[in-house]
C-alpha cells in the first residue's frame, strides 16, 4: 500500500536524510521525499501495521532532522 504525507522541511539536503532515514525503517518498502512539493510518498510492506510504522518513521525522520515535521 502507499500513502501520501505532507511534510514541513526547510532544505533539499534534510529531505534527503529523511528519505534515507525512512527507507531504513522496519515496515517500508520504499520511501520518497519531494523537496519542492513539500510531500512524502511511502510504500508499505505487505501487512505492515501503517500506524505503527509512520511512528517509527517519524522518531527516525526526527533523530536526522529534528525540526521535520509528518502531518499523519
Amino acid at each position: 500500500m502507499k500513502k501520501t504525507y505532507k511534510i514541513e522541511v526547510d532544505c533539499a539536503n534534510c529531505a534527503n536524510k529523511m528519505e534515507e532515514a525512512a527507507k531504513k525503517t522496519a515496515g517500508v518498502k520504499d520511501a520518497v521525499v519531494n523537496f519542492m512539493t513539500l510531500k512524502m510518498n511511502v510504500e508499505f510492506e505487505d501487512g505492515a501495521d501503517i500506524n505503527s510504522v509512520m511512528k517509527e518513521v517519524i522518531k527516525n525522520c526526527k533523530i536526522v532532522e529534528d525540526d521535520c515535521e509528518i502531518y499523519l
